[in-house]
């Protein structure tokens, strides 16, 4: 049957009825008139929890629906499951689309309550939820056919789970949790497809799966300790297909057990994976690994962990017509490797972690019948720490890839007939010759942590460079064998990593100079002693070596760079992206102007940079030429000015200046910069004031100012543009006052005043249009009634900490309906919260409580019914909840420091644990309940 509904889902692929995507092979997808379609022929069967039903028709559907699917949420609690009560037959239950598998929580109402009375259940899923056990009750669905509880932090599953003698599918793939599996687990005679891939805690398999005669696919199969290791289980399964992986065979006590699970019986598996935990016994892992032969259609092997010191007889032998993939990973103590050149389909070979092996021989190529390896297109060897000569083969018709890491000793060079290798990597192989000379269709070349020499010739083009630890940058500057203008003339991408004899990329040599006339990114990284791109800056030179094209420069702990080529900044058309970071004895970026079509400058720990730009008031180079856009300055602490002329160009969107502590001035003024819209300044000591003319820019729609003790402003509230949408002020000590002229900012939607000596709010109010405000250690002596908040009908977040010390009930008038969100706290005198104040409080939808120390319950007719997020922090005389008990809507109750509730609390056992049993997500301090 299942052969046949395959065929049935292959025509219907073809003809496109379903289409798989690009990104994801393991799903398919409906075109959205196909989907309408497959509704209309389901008609009222199938249900998506999703679709709005009119109440008069409601019930009928429910009443003939079988099949239920929904979209699951992070958090899913009893309101979204209230429409199953009402589901006479349902068969399957269904969440797709879970957006963090794994990490998604599900009310214990579902798996424990709902779920086990919908006894017609053929189909069941809760992939992805944070459940941490399953009812003995599903023992009672004795329909269902499908389990999945894949990803999920279960530890057991219950023995009555036995007792489905229906099920043919079980997933537990992402169990890392689960420790084993029910000993009566023969009783799934049905049972066809178990899945219990990376379930790492399994310490073994159930005894007697050798009766599960139906078994078509097995992922894993874990060894278990003493005489009942389970691997022999295996023999009577001869119909088993697909992937499976053996671990843990260092516990097959007898050679014959491994003999017995009859893998060269077994025709229609495909892949094949088997591993050691640890080695115990080399004689004995040999004869297991002998006797562990598959069949010769085996299109995929894997081996890992082997003790032994010889490879088994079997393996490379030309009668594995069809293997594709074979990789031997972390076989220490084996002395060489398989003879497998003659594998006439093998496309993957990876070798790595095999420390013995110190010569690889002709054997290795095979008898020399044929071309050895005539179809192989990516090679890897890796961690060959005792490696010393390279493949005595000189022929890889096909191959495309090539990887060589941590091989320090291996010596020679590369094969000289690579006809069809795109991509080459090389990391920490010190004394290898690198010759690229035959490699006509190479793009991509990454070395790293190398020594060695490369030699080049012939015409060669990359796409892509990659150097990283060279011992020294001479080689890349034109003195390396063969390295002329046409070996770089495509290169596009070039990083220079770790190269700490590098002084100069384009020296004092134009003969040296590397032509790249297509380089667009230029990235340099951890080059102690790069003292300046260009050793003597000649305008010839420098057309001839850094190229024109350039668009992006990122240089990175450079510690001894000077500077940056002054040509750069008047003749590059292309530059519009820099970034320094680390670079301390820098003082100044550019003299003169800045790169003409620069737009990103990102400066960041830079410890001597004094200023950013030195320019000239009358010159016409200055920054007022630049089209600079984004201008980020961060942990700069010897900075004092950013042009010395004190115009910032005109083109500038968004500055940030974050952690420069001697800065005094940002600009003379700021009237030319018309397309400004960000200010964001931290920790910025001693600035003194802002630039005038802020008030006069239009597109200026966000101020952020913090940390700058120093700084006077906004006392007449002047300096505040009209369209001004957020403004953000904290930690700064000479605001005692917000500006009276503030309720005239009609844009302004956020609102942040934070730690400021500020004792009043102007009696005019707040912006009526505000919806989020966040207030918190003022010195207010206004009482909460005079804020105006009841005004503000817009207003969705409203954060209030500190600052009402007289404050015993809140809230003590009328909130705005629209609030969804609302954080108290470090009210110390507060004991109550208002039931009224509360009641209209509508669209509520998280309510956080901290520091109230003598809060000691919420009011006894409930919190608002929209509530979905719940915190309590630091209220210790906090210990009870409302008599009817918490919203059904509540998703997440977060409690933090507040003894005596977590005493009520405790599962199963206080006193309010079935007021809280509903909610999805519960969290103790960091305890996860």
């Amino acid at each position: 049957m299942e052969e046949l509904g395959m065929e049935y889902f292959r025509n219907l692929l073809s003809r496109s009825f379903f289409q798989q995507p690009s990104m994801d092979k393991s799903r398919f997808v409906m075109h959205d008139l196909i989907s309408d379609l497959a509704q209309s022929v389901a008609g009222d069967t199938c249900f998506r929890m999703e679709d709005r039903v009119c109440n008069g028709k409601q019930e009928n559907i429910l009443g003939k629906a079988r099949h239920s699917a929904y979209l699951g949420g992070l958090y899913d609690g009893t309101k979204k499951f209230e429409v199953f009560s009402k589901f006479k037959h349902l068969r399957t239950f269904l969440p797709l689309m879970l957006p963090y598998p794994g990490y998604c929580y599900l009310t214990f109402h579902v798996p424990l309550q709902l779920l086990p009375k919908s006894r017609w259940l053929r189909v069941l899923s809760l992939n992805g939820y944070c459940i941490t056990e399953i009812s003995d009750k599903i023992g009672d669905l004795k329909h269902l056919r499908y389990l999945d509880l894949s990803y999920t932090p279960i530890t057991s599953l219950p023995e009555s789970i036995t007792t489905l003698y229906n099920l043919q599918t079980l997933i537990l793939e992402k169990c890392t949790y689960l420790k084993r599996l029910p000993l009566t687990f023969e009783n799934l005679v049905n049972l066809r497809h178990l899945n219990i891939l990376d379930a790492y805690s399994l310490e073994g398999m159930p005894p007697k799966i050798c009766k599960l005669t139906c078994l078509r696919t097995l992922s894993n199969l874990i060894v278990g300790e003493g005489s009942c290791s389970g691997i022999k289980e295996l023999g009577p399964s001869s119909n088993l297909r697909g992937t499976l992986c053996i671990s843990r065979l260092e516990n097959v006590m007898e050679p014959w057990d491994a003999r017995d699970a009859n893998l060269i019986g077994k025709p229609n598996l495909r892949g094949f994976s088997l591993e050691w935990s640890e080695d115990i016994d080399e004689s004995r892992e040999l004869e297991v690994l002998n006797m562990l032969q598959p069949h010769n259609n085996l299109k995929e092997l894997t081996i890992e962990c082997y003790g032994g010191i010889e490879c088994p007889t079997w393996l490379g032998c030309p009668l594995f017509p069809n293997m594709v993939i074979l990789i031997i990973e972390n076989c220490e103590k084996c002395t060489s490797l398989p003879a497998i050149g003659q594998l006439p389909s093998l496309n993957v070979l990876s070798i790595g972690g095999m420390a013995s092996v110190k010569n690889v021989g002709p054997e290795f190529c095979g008898d020399g019948s044929s071309q050895p390896f005539r179809s192989l297109e990516t090679l890897h060897f890796k961690d060959m720490k005792e490696w010393e000569n390279w493949i005595p083969c000189e022929e890889f018709p096909k191959l495309r890839e090539l990887l060589l890491r941590g091989c320090p000793r291996l010596l020679g060079k590369l094969p000289n007939h690579l006809p069809l290798l795109n991509i080459v990597v090389i990391y920490g192989c010190g004394q290898l010759v690198v010759s690229i000379s035959s490699f006509p269709e190479l793009c991509e070349l990454t070395i790293e942590r190398w020594k060695g020499m490369m030699v080049c010739g012939g015409k060669v083009d990359f796409n892509s460079l990659y150097f990283e630890s060279l011992s020294t940058i001479s080689e890349f500057t034109g003195r390396i064998e063969g390295f002329n203008n046409d070996v770089l003339k495509t290169v596009e991408n070039l990083t220079i990593s770790d190269c700490e004899e590098l002084t100069c990329l384009w020296p004092n040599d134009v003969g040296s100079l590397p032509h790249l006339p297509r380089l667009c990114v230029l990235k340099i990284d951890g080059c102690p002693k790069l003292v300046s791109l260009v050793a003597n800056e000649v305008e010839e030179q420098l057309q001839q070596g850094i190229p024109s094209t350039l668009r992006e420069i990122e240089i990175y702990n450079c510690k001894a760079l000077e500077s940056l080529p002054k040509t750069m900044m008047y003749h590059y058309r292309c530059l519009e992206y820099i970034y320094l970071n680390g670079c301390d004895i820098l003082t100044c970026f550019a003299k003169g102007q800045l790169p003409p079509t620069l737009k990103q400058l990102k400066k960041d720990n830079c410890k001597n940079m004094q200023i950013l730009l030195e320019d000239n008031d009358n010159n016409n180079c200055s920054s007022s030429t630049s089209l600079l856009e984004n201008l980020d300055i961060w942990g700069c602490p010897s900075l004092e000015s950013l042009i010395s002329s004190g115009v910032l160009p005109a083109t500038l969107k968004q500055l940030l200046v974050y952690n420069c502590p001697k800065l005094q001035s940002i600009a003379k003024g700021l009237h030319h910069c018309l397309f400004l819209e960000c200010i964001v300044i931290l920790n910025c000591e001693n600035l003194k004031s802002l630039p005038t003319g802020i008030q006069n820019l239009s597109h200026l729609d966000r101020i952020d100012i913090s940390s700058c003790p120093a700084l006077d402003f906004f006392t007449d509230g002047e300096l505040l543009p009209a369209n001004l949408r957020v403004l953000k002020i904290s930690n700064n000590k000479k605001m005692q006052a917000v500006p009276n002229c503030i309720h005239k900012l009609g844009s302004l939607q956020e609102l942040e005043i934070l730690k400021c000596p500020v004792v009043s709010f102007p009696k005019e109010g707040f912006p009526t249009n505000l919806t989020s405000l966040k207030i918190s250690h003022l010195n207010i002596t206004q009482g909460l009634f005079e804020w105006g908040l009841h005004k503000l009908t817009s207003l969705e977040l409203l954060q209030i900490c500190g600052g009402c010390s007289h404050l015993v009930s809140f809230p003590n008038m009328k909130l705005p309906a629209t609030l969804r969100r609302l954080n108290i706290s470090h009210f110390l005198n507060l004991e109550y919260l208002s039931s009224e104040g509360l009641r209209n409080l509508i669209s509520l939808e998280e309510l956080e409580r901290g520091q109230c120390e003598k809060l000691t319950s919420f009011p006894e007719n409930g919190l608002p019914p929209s509530l979905l997020k719940l915190c309590i922090v630091k209220c210790e005389k906090f210990m009870s909840f409302p008599k009817n008990g918490l919203p059904p809507s509540l998703l997440e109750l977060y409690i933090s420091k507040c003894p005596l509730l977590e005493e009520c609390c405790k599962k199963d056992q206080g006193s309010v644990w079935l007021k809280i049993a509903h909610i999805p997500y519960v969290q103790f301090d960091s305890d996860y309940l």
